[in-house]
């Protein structure tokens, strides 16, 4: 039984995304390991408060995350 867990700061997703999420994991597992993992295929999104999580040393918000996200597609 394949479980994946998806962590991301609260807020960051909707709900609707955090739905494609689940679906197009689920997905890739079973491109790789067939259809009949589907039933047993756990995906799961854990949410961290924000604040708890940094990078650098420096605590992250949801505001902060979608303001990486601007400056990564640029790149």
């Amino acid at each position: 039984m394949p479980l994946v867990t998806i962590d991301v700061i609260k807020d960051v997703f909707s709900p609707e995304k955090k739905q494609e999420l689940i679906e197009k994991v689920t997905e890739a597992m079973i491109e790789v390991e067939g259809e009949e993992m589907r039933p047993v295929t756990w995906v799961r999104i854990m949410e961290v408060e924000q604040g708890d999580w940094a990078i650098g040393g420096q605590r992250l918000n949801a505001a902060a995350v979608h303001s990486m996200g601007g400056k990564l597609k640029a790149a």
